[in-house]
């Protein structure tokens, strides 16, 4: 991340849209307090792709999008938001990219596609794992420390970092959530290796337009509350309590969708916006 990125970012907008007001300091509790409010305060989707366009990248887009358009975002779009107003509190921000282990058929291999950070904190000899766009209800609320069998309870939920073996030079490591039988679910793995602006951007571009991806065919809305996680998978609604108990029910028709998006995910698409049937 570039100081001039960083400087770009208003801040005081950011901050509103999440609803965060505390002491812009970097420190670990500042860190956590940012994610968690990130995390509840934007949520995830992939209409650009739907709609048929891959969403931008640029922070200037982002922050007409996500801060102060009524929307949310994807990994790219969400990270690179939170990495850059981290750098702007004097965070020291590394992104990563790993490899998507959640619903994966055994012996299936994913691409690397997920971003997600490595936050240092001047001070502190523990680097945390930062990551507000999994989209999913085992998704991070806080930043984990990068510490191996260590769990973190960001309530309600649990997560650890593991290492993994594999045939490559750099460690490997699995980030785990806690399900609700108690027991540990691979989400994704990555390694340490630095990723740049251009290495997502040509990501985000296969993910939104390759005919292949889940993402460019399906709708995926996400949002986080402090009692429950929504999630619209296509017309599919599950409402997911903090015990782990599902309310679902199917939508109508593409209205209904989007008087949901408006009302329960606070998504307002421009007027006259109709979605793939």
């Amino acid at each position: 991340m570039t100081t001039d990125r960083a400087r770009a970012l208003d801040l005081d907008a950011y901050f509103a849209r999440i609803g965060w007001t505390g002491e812009r300091r970097p420190t670990v509790e500042v860190l956590r307090s940012v994610h968690r409010a990130h995390a509840l305060g934007i949520p995830f989707e992939n209409l650009d792709p739907v709609l048929g366009r891959a969403p931008s990248l640029a922070l200037a887009d982002l922050e007409a999008k996500l801060v102060r358009g009524e929307r949310g975002g994807y990994c790219y779009e969400q990270n690179t938001l939170l990495s850059t107003a981290l750098t702007a509190l004097g965070f020291r921000i590394t992104l990563l990219c790993a490899r998507v282990l959640l619903g994966v058929a055994p012996g299936d291999v994913r691409p690397r596609t997920h971003m997600l950070m490595r936050a240092e904190v001047p001070g502190d000899p523990t680097p945390y794992l930062a990551d507000v766009g999994f989209g999913a209800d085992t998704s991070l609320l806080e930043p984990i420390p990068l510490v191996a069998d260590v769990e973190l309870h960001d309530v309600p939920r649990r997560h650890r970092l593991v290492h993994a073996p594999h045939d490559g030079p750099l460690e490997l490591w699995k980030l785990q959530a806690k399900g609700v039988g108690g027991e540990w679910e691979d989400q994704y793995a990555f390694t340490l290796e630095p990723y740049q602006a251009p290495d997502y951007e040509v990501i985000n571009w296969h993910i939104a337009t390759n005919p292949r991806s889940p993402f460019r065919h399906q709708l995926y809305v996400q949002r986080t509350t402090p009692d429950a996680h929504l999630a619209l998978m296509g017309r599919r609604l599950v409402e997911t309590a903090a015990d782990g108990t599902r309310k679902e029910r199917e939508l109508a028709d593409g209205d209904e969708v989007l008087r949901v998006l408006a009302a329960d995910f606070g998504i307002r698409l421009p007027e006259g916006t109709r979605l793939p049937e």
